[in-house]
């Protein structure tokens, strides 16, 4: 719920987590913000006239930003997206990641730049797990794991 009010910060959402971030993207819409996406993982027409689509990189402010799969991009363009979010911190960023990562964090150069962590993965035993971690300057401060029976 923490994350769901946020006014402002980054959030790092791995593992294909379509359902947290329709969640997510609901609580932040319901309170009338407005959010540009290079893509979405799932579909616009149930986000109404609130979601554009498009390059953040072009200058237009909204009060929130999706940017997907960002450490799958190249060198150049991680650095171009980290610049971006320094000057952009005083908004809602939602990284959407396809592919997980939880602990190995620590090896990724975005760590120092997000506020939250959110790892979901799909267990084999017929469970759901979403590890949820608060950053402060790269550094885990604060961590909960929740465990749904599927």
């Amino acid at each position: 719920m923490e994350i769901a009010d946020l006014e402002k910060g980054v959030i790092l959402l791995t593992g294909d987590a379509k359902k947290l971030a329709r969640a997510y993207m609901k609580a932040w819409l319901s309170q009338g913000k407005t959010f540009l996406a290079e893509r979405l993982p799932f579909g616009i027409d149930e986000f109404g006239e609130n979601v554009f689509i498009g390059s953040p990189y072009e200058g237009v402010t909204f009060d929130g930003y999706i940017i997907v799969n960002p450490l799958s991009r190249s060198k150049n363009e991680r650095a171009r997206l980290y610049s971006w979010i320094k000057e952009n911190r005083g908004r809602i960023i939602l990284l959407y990641e396809t592919k997980y990562v939880k602990d190995s964090i620590t090896r990724y150069g975005i760590k120092e730049f997000i506020d939250y962590l959110v790892a979901y993965k799909r267990e084999t035993a017929g469970f759901e797990r979403v590890d949820i971690y608060k950053m402060e300057d790269g550094k885990v401060v604060k961590k909960k794991s929740y465990i749904r029976r599927i």
